[in-house]
């Protein structure tokens, strides 16, 4: 009886009649939307704690607890706030942008980062807020939105290939193809498993593509035919988490040396852009799965949904990790008929509970996320074929957009040259009508910056 109460107050509180669901079709859809992108919990440590970074990468144990805890924060408060099946957490690309632009190749360090990931996410929270958000969206011609997406994607790969040892540094050519032997051998062998588990449409490819090739590296370490540590009893896979490792990243927001930065408006510029065109694509996205995008083409629950992906950017940065951002992985719940908030919430527990796991995860060697780097980046170039390369004027700012990225390591100069590029073109061929003023006034900021940059040089 008293289940039955249980089972009719969430049916009543997250309106699953309406919605046509029931509570164990959204459990089902939140096992399914963890699995696919429980990857995450992985991938951020051992990009924000890479050793690149040299000393001012962070702490990977701080970082996992952080990316967990904020990931399960942001999932819960949409499922309760916005009542939609949607799921955060640490964002592709944008984690590179921190870690390998703003902290390696700027040189800021990762608590002034933490900050400018905060503003970020009062930024977008302003804009949430007000309705000046449909402007913004509508402002950015769709090419460079789905350049942007491209462009991520082949950053997030050539760093997978990089920590994978298949791509190394040539002093005549500036890279070239390393020796396939030891770890590099197993990215290809984890690839082609994970494509396998892709194509067969293996719920979690991902995750398991990263568990597998640990797995048979541990195995290789085992038996001496290659170098490395693996783990080794109960003590090393499940433990209690240790919430005093978060005392290295809680709260360490550095705003003093952030504003001292020159880049700054450059740095939370591009944190906010591509937060917000990440998360109102990826936001449309499911709401168009879910079949409730009206007439104005928006959503019930719009603007909810876009309060709370702000909010999970500044309690990820008050903790220490990247922004937190909507997972397009969730549609995979949607498609096993996740419809409400309570999807969310089965999602956000799942992640709380993966806290257990955490020495596993500490252990997890570069090898094995670099195919899950690859593949996401896969994932992430999809939109390229929906930008018109015929037309000049679209293309060629999309196409310097998409390059820029991997090949100077910045997101932020893909942006600056799509940017530019964009608004002189339609400019000079008499195409002022498909400039806005958002573009202009992005253009203006881009010249300035430049203009700054040359006379300090």
């Amino acid at each position: 009886m008293e289940d039955g109460g249980i089972k009719e107050r969430l049916v009543k509180r997250f309106k699953m009649k309406e919605a046509k669901t029931t509570p164990r079709r959204e459990v089902l859809a939140g096992f399914t939307t963890f699995m696919t992108m429980a990857y995450i919990i992985i991938v951020n440590p051992s990009i924000l704690g890479d050793e690149i970074l040299g000393e001012e990468a962070m702490n990977v144990n701080a970082i996992a607890l952080a990316t967990i805890l904020s990931a399960a924060f942001a999932t819960i408060f949409m499922g309760l706030f916005a009542n939609l099946p949607f799921a955060l957490a640490s964002g592709m690309g944008l984690n590179a942008f921190f870690a390998y632009t703003v902290v390696l190749k700027m040189g800021l360090p990762w608590e002034a980062a933490l900050a400018a990931v905060f503003l970020d996410g009062v930024i977008f929270l302003i804009i949430s807020i007000f309705p000046i958000r449909e402007k913004i969206i509508r402002g950015i011609p769709l090419s460079l939105k789905l350049a942007t997406s491209v462009g991520i994607g082949l950053f997030i790969a050539f760093i997978g290939l990089q920590k994978s040892g298949l791509v190394v540094h040539d002093e005549i050519t500036f890279v070239e193809l390393g020796e396939v032997a030891g770890g590099a051998a197993l990215v290809l062998v984890g690839l082609i498993l994970t494509g396998i588990m892709l194509a067969f449409r293996v719920k979690g490819a991902i995750l398991f593509g990263i568990i597998i090739t640990a797995g048979m590296g541990w195995i290789l370490t085992f038996f001496g035919v290659m170098q490395g540590e693996a783990p080794t009893g109960v003590s090393s896979i499940v433990a209690i988490p240790e919430f005093s490792a978060l005392g290295s990243t809680f709260g360490k927001m550095d705003f003093r040396t952030l504003f001292k930065e020159f880049n700054i408006i450059t740095i939370i510029f591009t944190f906010t852009f591509v937060d917000f065109f990440d998360t109102a694509g990826t936001l449309m996205g499911l709401a168009s799965k879910l079949d409730i995008i009206d007439e104005r083409g928006s959503f019930k629950g719009a603007g909810r949904a876009f309060i709370a992906d702000s909010i999970g950017t500044m309690f990820g940065a008050l903790l220490g990790t990247s922004t937190v951002t909507s997972y397009v992985e969730s549609a995979t719940g949607v498609e096993e008929g996740g419809r409400t908030g309570f999807t969310s919430i089965v999602v956000g527990c799942l992640f709380l509970l993966s806290m257990f796991f955490i020495p596993l995860i500490g252990s997890i060697p570069n090898y094995a996320t670099a195919p899950a780097l690859i593949a996401v980046g896969l994932f992430m170039t999809e939109p390229v074929m929906k930008i018109d390369f015929r037309s000049i004027t679209e293309g060629l700012p999309a196409f310097l957009t998409i390059i820029m990225m991997p090949l100077t390591y910045s997101i932020a100069n893909g942006l600056m040259f799509g940017i530019l590029s964009y608004t002189f073109l339609k400019a000079i061929t008499g195409n002022l009508k498909d400039v806005s003023i958002v573009m202009y006034v992005l253009t203006g900021v881009f010249v300035i910056k430049l203009i700054l940059d040359a006379l300090l040089i």
